[in-house]
Order: C-alpha cells, then sequence, then structure tokens
C-alpha cells in the first residue's frame, strides 16, 4: 500500500487524539514521558525506525540544518550512522 506524503499529518504524542486523525502511529524509541497509553490512543508504536540512541544524542546535541539531519537520518536508516 502506498501512501502519498499529503496523506500524513505530523502531530506530538502530548496532543490529544481528534476524530479526523486517522491511524496514529507513534515513531520513537521512548514512550512519551507521562502520557498513558490509553489516552494516546495509538494504533503502532513503531519503535525499530525511529532513530537510534546514538541519533537522538547527537540531534540533541549538534547544531543542524534540516538538510543534514535529513542527510545523517538517511544514513542511519540504511546502517551507516555518520554523527
Amino acid at each position: 500500500m502506498k501512501i502519498r506524503a499529503a496523506e500524513v499529518r505530523l502531530k506530538r504524542a502530548y496532543q490529544p487524539p481528534a476524530a479526523d486523525d486517522g491511524t496514529r502511529v507513534l515513531v520513537d524509541r521512548l514512550w512519551p514521558r507521562g502520557v498513558a497509553k490509553a489516552d494516546a490512543a495509538l494504533d503502532l508504536w513503531l519503535k525499530e525506525i525511529a532513530p537510534s540512541t546514538g541519533l537522538r544524542h547527537w540531534l540533541g546535541t549538534t547544531p543542524r540544518s534540516g538538510s543534514n539531519f535529513a542527510s545523517v537520518m538517511c544514513k542511519s536508516c540504511v546502517g551507516t550512522p555518520s554523527w
């Protein structure tokens, strides 16, 4: 099944679910602090495709541009981390 980018909407895990959210997917290795699983109303939790611990650390400590992040994230996805 193909999903068009225009059909994907980003939402913070801390925002309450809305009737028009569609399928709700959390992409993060850590569960959001203070959010009960029942309150999150998630359909999927995809820890496996979230940024690695090393990349999460790099994101929190290194100034970067959007294009640099995209490059590092893509390299991380194919198994060649560059942080």
